[in-house]
């Protein structure tokens, strides 16, 4: 079953002449669902933070290892993936449904392209369900009511959320978002995100000139946020092993990689 869900006002808000996330993103891991602007602005930011390219590789194998892990070894059937960006391949509903054909995956974004794409590209096996819903993420009610269609929350949901607090600029305010969508789900939800860093430590530093060219250049606007800062969304959570660590050291596959200045975390709700 696949479901797929137009704008409001029936029409897709395409706005080529802004470099905007999601797009960029898909550029720098290798994608071709971009335009010149895109293109431009990524190579400017990756020309003053190299590791860009690093940290998207990264954030999207832990996306891998998190589904893996929580669909094998946690039984976890429901995945809810707010500003899911781009589809490519291995999406979350592929893993998850690879191992457990009956799961069911709600995809959230507000981009135009990503909605276009989740119209041929999210499908899903005939056992399970596989739906795109137009949302903000500074609507959480409005996210839990739609994804409901397709989730039953009554049992437990792993909510995904990489790449996509940053967006949220104001810290309290992203933190109440967690909690409000965290309160939704029942006990044995887990929360999975990532989220860059301006920590020295990590090589974070390098953020904070590409994210204010960032912010001058495309949309939308992007912050960074300290260790400690992060760990915050995780408050009244258990933290899976290994905790909060660089996205690229979450349970890897092989020897111990570099790590990035993106942080990786997945926690289950008590």
């Amino acid at each position: 079953m696949s479901e797929s869900h137009t704008p409001p006002d029936g029409s897709p808000r395409l706005d080529t002449t802004v470099a905007h996330n999601a797009r960029v993103w898909n550029h720098w891991v290798g994608g071709k669902d971009n335009y010149e602007v895109d293109r431009q602005v990524g190579e400017h930011v990756a020309g003053m933070f190299p590791v860009i390219r690093d940290v998207a590789r990264g954030d999207r194998e832990f996306l891998g290892r998190a589904v893996r892990h929580l669909t094998a070894e946690r039984g976890v059937r429901q995945f809810l993936d707010v500003g899911t960006g781009l589809p490519t391949v291995d999406n979350t509903h592929d893993m998850a449904q690879r191992i457990a054909p009956d799961a069911r995956i709600v995809y959230v974004d507000n981009d135009p392209v990503v909605l276009t794409h989740a119209r041929t590209l999210l499908t899903s096996t005939p056992e399970g369900a596989t739906a795109y819903i137009e949302a903000d993420v500074h609507a959480p009610e409005a996210i839990v009511e739609r994804a409901s269609a397709t989730l039953d929350f009554g049992r437990p949901v792993a909510v995904m959320m990489l790449g996509i607090l940053n967006f949220v600029l104001d810290t309290d305010e992203a933190r109440d978002i967690v909690r409000r969508v965290m309160a939704a789900v029942p006990s044995g939800s887990f929360l999975v995100l990532t989220h860059p860093t301006y920590d020295a430590d990590l090589g974070g530093e390098g953020n904070v000139p590409a994210m204010e060219f960032w912010n001058a250049n495309a949309t939308p606007p992007i912050t960074a946020r300290s260790r400690a800062e992060v760990a915050a969304f995780l408050d009244g959570l258990d933290l899976v092993e290994p905790g909060l660590v660089p996205c690229s050291r979450w349970r890897p596959d092989g020897d111990s990689p570099a790590a990035v200045p993106q942080f990786g975390a997945v926690a289950v709700k008590p």
